[in-house]
């Protein structure tokens, strides 16, 4: 086959041997071909004859028309589907291998005969002009603290024209989330960008279908206007609308598995030895981004005086459990605040309690809905006084601080059949009054010792100054390693 190069050669050397001959010698073809291209004057690229014919039959002829009226109507449906069908309507005329035909047959429909796909424009951001925030969830990455697992997300948030990033560790897509992740991104920036683009998430934008004229949540709105901020939203179902945040969502988790990958382990000690290892990848993931970066720090507006206060303020009413639900779980609270009206200051990962404008308790929230959390100081003066309740209590596992007070409770059982609970809310209430932990190594002594557990051996042992060792009071004797030194000097000699 003549190739482009070869009629090159062909058409120079015509100009300088004396022979056609010698002329497509030299180009290392026939002389009958030399003088076919010198008569055309084209190279064989532009004679070539495009290959528009089948080189076999076309095994979905007869059916075609049928595809084809599927597809009319409904476009989005597949190839596998469609093959499926007329598999089962004419059974045994087309194999499973057939399939990839198919495939390709309806591939060149969409892109000459089918629905027009939407189009993406690209952007051009200018520095200090956006930033852009959503929530990404990292359970696939399988991050452990102390071997638990750790279940969480990340708020993240990004500068789309140079790329300069943080995130917040968060457990749910709340306000407080935001309103904390947001603010520390600002903080940690120095400065506030003119406009914030974030998803449709509930806690900032208002659904449609309730009929609010405002688009953005008083709160969220309350939020931007602190911060000077210009609020705005992608449309529903359009999450490319916020794809610089989307992308690097992607990359981030990306940079963070490699990361793990080099440590050799994804589990840490605490939650703040995670929250250091990841604000040292965003500073790794920051510093090749600091041309751009520093241009927009140059036209970022000031920070506020002070933070927003991002909690959450409303009144609930104690119970006569004294408990009160708050965000769908339940928590106890000190029985004197029973029926009392209390204030609260819901965060993005505790509560605080305020009564008569006087700060009372601080309370973890729990995740999730449909929980309770129920502190044994706050309800046993009233339980040691109504032992009765205790068998039945809707909360009782919240009511053993460790498992020992359980293996407790139910050597307690045995031993006294009719008044096992009273027994041991006596213990228990020791634990209120004097030391959880005195009572908790009380108990580990009397379990490993095999000895009766009673709430008299339990408050001897916790007002018996002396020491007693339990089984977790492991003492090791230091070991000289040089004695293997000297092993091995002694085996070298001999």
């Amino acid at each position: 086959m003549v190739e482009d190069n070869q009629v090159r050669i062909l058409m120079k050397a015509l100009r300088t041997e004396k022979t056609k001959a010698l002329a497509a010698a030299k180009a290392g073809m026939d002389e009958k071909t030399a003088r076919k291209y010198e008569r055309l004057g084209k190279l064989p690229s532009e004679i070539k004859r495009e290959h528009n014919w089948r080189t076999r039959e076309d095994p979905f002829k007869d059916v075609w028309p049928e595809i084809h009226d599927h597809l009319e109507v409904n476009p989005g449906l597949e190839a596998k589907t469609l093959f499926q069908h007329i598999q089962r309507k004419y059974p045994g005329q087309y194999k499973d291998g057939q399939l990839r035909t198919l495939q390709r047959r309806i591939k060149v429909w969409r892109a000459l005969e089918g629905p027009a796909k939407e189009v993406f424009f690209p952007q051009e951001h200018k520095p200090g002009d956006l930033c852009q925030s959503d929530f990404t969830f990292m359970k696939k990455l399988g991050i452990t603290i102390s071997g638990q697992r750790f279940n969480h997300l990340i708020y993240h948030f990004v500068l789309p024209y140079s790329n300069w990033e943080t995130g917040t560790i968060c457990f749910s897509e709340s306000f407080e989330s935001i309103s904390e992740g947001l603010q520390n991104a600002l903080w940690e920036l120095g400065g506030v960008p003119k406009r914030h683009r974030t998803d449709r998430l509930t806690a900032a934008v208002h659904n449609p279908a309730h009929g609010k004229t405002d688009d953005f949540t008083q709160r969220y709105a309350a939020l931007m206007r602190h911060y000077g901020l210009e609020g705005s939203m992608i449309q529903t179902g359009q999450p490319h609308e916020n794809g610089d945040i989307e992308q690097r969502h992607y990359r981030f988790k990306t940079a963070l598995e490699q990361s793990l990958l080099l440590r050799g382990s994804r589990d840490f000690q605490s939650r703040d030895d995670y929250a250091l290892f990841l604000r040292n990848l965003f500073s790794e993931l920051n510093s090749g981004r600091q041309a751009r970066f520093m241009e927009e720090i140059k036209v970022l507006r000031r920070l506020p005086i002070s933070r927003f206060d991002s909690c959450k303020r409303f009144s609930v009413k104690v119970g006569p459990s004294s408990t009160i639900r708050v965000s769908h779980n339940v928590y106890s609270v000190d029985s004197r605040l029973i029926g009392e009206t209390i204030r609260i200051r819901l965060y993005a990962e505790y509560f605080e309690i305020w009564y008569g404008q006087r700060y009372i308790d601080k309370i973890p929230r729990l995740r999730g809905s449909g929980k309770h959390h129920i502190q044994y100081r706050h309800i046993i003066d009233w339980l040691v006084r109504k032992p009765g309740a205790f068998e039945n209590y809707r909360y009782r596992k919240d009511l053993f601080p460790t498992h020992r007070f359980r293996i407790a409770y139910d050597s307690l059982k045995k031993q006294f059949v009719h008044r096992s609970s009273k027994e041991y809310l006596k213990i228990l209430h020791i634990a209120a009054t004097e030391s959880e932990t005195a009572v908790d190594r009380a108990l580990s002594y009397l379990i490993d010792q095999n000895e009766k557990i009673t709430f008299d051996a339990v408050l001897s042992l916790v007002r018996n100054n002396e020491k007693y060792a339990t089984a977790k009071d492991v003492l090791i004797d230091k070991i000289d390693i040089s004695i293997y030194d000297r092993l091995l000097g002694e085996r070298l000699v001999v």
